[in-house]
């Protein structure tokens, strides 16, 4: 059994917590977070850090996932989040242009992917998407929608894949 829930979130110093009613907002430089929680989990400040305490014995199995999540609020309003997508294939790349980021992945017709709000998409290259963000959800949501588009498909390799993604290749039929 893990014992996650257990262990104290630590605030830094520029990081504001506001908890009511089993409502968390976390702001910080980066921006502000808010998210809601059931009563199985209460949520108590004590100093410069956040405590987690099980209401019931049948609320364990939240007790980690409240701790983790409210772990990845402090850690996207501070320093946030970010996913690197590479396009691999002949003719492949993409380009961001405000809010949209518009990709050519080897279909007759451009892809235009609308960015949600607190989700911004950037591209150093040609071949190179990276995803930014404070809400840990949303970026790899994001992230996993434009993999989608074009997944690596296994006998070349040609697609929208993670940029620590392994792709094994199968071998071609023989006659």
């Amino acid at each position: 059994m893990s014992r996650i829930g257990n262990n104290p979130v630590k605030l830094p110093a520029k990081v504001e917590v506001a908890l009511a009613g089993g409502e968390i907002t976390v702001k910080g430089p980066l921006g502000s977070l808010t998210k809601r929680f059931g009563p199985e989990v209460a949520i108590a400040r004590n100093g410069d850090q956040l405590e987690f305490t099980v209401a019931s014995p049948l609320a364990k199995a939240m007790h980690g996932t409240v701790r983790a999540v409210v772990a990845g609020m402090v850690k996207g309003v501070t320093e946030g989040f970010e996913k690197k997508l590479t396009l691999v294939g002949v003719g492949y790349r993409a380009q961001a242009a405000g809010d949209k980021l518009n990709l050519s992945l080897g279909f007759s017709h451009p892809v235009v992917h609308q960015m949600p709000k607190g989700v911004t998409a950037t591209t150093p290259q040609q071949t190179e998407i990276v995803v930014k963000g404070t809400d840990k959800q949303a970026v790899g949501q994001v992230a996993a929608e434009i993999r989608a588009y074009r997944p690596p498909e296994p006998y070349k390799g040609k697609g929208v894949r993670y940029h620590d993604e392994q792709v094994k290749l199968k071998e071609t039929k023989k006659k």
